[in-house]
């Protein structure tokens, strides 16, 4: 594996290691600053205080907001990888430009666009333009032949940026549900202990019963936010990459069109 490689493939372990510990350190120096409570050991938050009343959320909080920061990375990753995939300018114009250097006839003037707008689409459209241009020339093969080259050419060029555009969205997808998960994982334990705290001595202890339901209320919310960002993360991504690909599919259907009609 070259270094490029092994580098990509580790990304995730380091975002997860590196969300993990500052999810702590939030947790703890943050969340849990002695200034958030009335006591020393940190068991009652002062009334009102919200970072006090989300430390008491207990250990499925920094579990939670390493999801939730996780998502934020992998969101700017994907941003910056899809706007770099995007070439410069405006992808819609750009294809506009091909197609009508296309239609006259013009692959030169076609291929020094693609070589402007760089991008995942235009080196798509390169390689197809590039086995264009050689079974143009090419008088052994047939017309369906040459045609099947060609679309052969965009699909290989396709299966090999597809895989840059979709990398990491499966992290994104996984933390969707997981987050609702810990969130209600974090409700129950809450739960269990005020109603542990409601049956002590026939009465309730209420700063036990407090803790518990700030636990369960806090879990809850951490993990829905977290969940709903990742859910907007995720489908925003996947229809990015679902437009840019039926660009390339648009952009593939002219090449081979231009050739079926121009070429016997």
């Amino acid at each position: 594996m070259n270094k490029k490689g092994s580098s990509s493939s580790l990304f995730p372990v380091l975002v997860i290691i590196t969300c993990l510990i500052i999810a702590i350190i939030i947790f703890q120096f943050i969340l849990g600053n002695p200034a958030n409570f009335v006591d020393e050991h940190r068991e009652t938050p002062k009334v009102g205080n919200i970072q006090g009343i989300m430390f008491k959320g207990g250990f499925l909080v920094p579990v939670i907001f390493t999801m939730l920061l996780m998502v934020i990375v992998f969101s700017i990753e994907r941003l910056l990888t899809l706007g770099k995939a995007n070439g410069s300018g405006n992808i819609a114009n750009f294809v506009r430009k091909v197609q009508f250097n296309l239609a006259n006839n013009n692959i030169e003037e076609a291929m020094k666009e693609c070589d402007r707008q760089k991008g995942s689409l235009a080196n798509v459209i390169k390689s197809g333009l590039k086995k264009y241009t050689e079974m143009a020339n090419d008088n052994e093969m047939t017309k369906e032949q040459k045609l099947l080259a060609i679309q052969k050419e965009i699909e290989e060029a396709t299966s090999l940026e597809l895989p840059m555009l979709q990398k990491n969205l499966p992290f994104i997808a996984t933390i969707a549900p997981l987050g609702t998960l810990f969130g209600l994982i974090g409700t129950v334990l809450g739960m269990i202990r005020a109603f542990a705290a409601m049956g002590q001595s026939g009465a309730a202890d209420s700063v036990a019963l407090s803790i518990g339901i700030s636990e369960a209320l806090v879990n809850t919310a951490n993990g829905i936010i977290t969940s709903a960002l990742a859910i907007i993360a995720y489908n925003y991504f996947s229809n990015r990459i679902d437009s840019l690909t039926y660009l390339i599919d648009e952009a593939g259907y002219s090449i081979t069109n231009t050739f079926a009609s121009r070429h016997k």
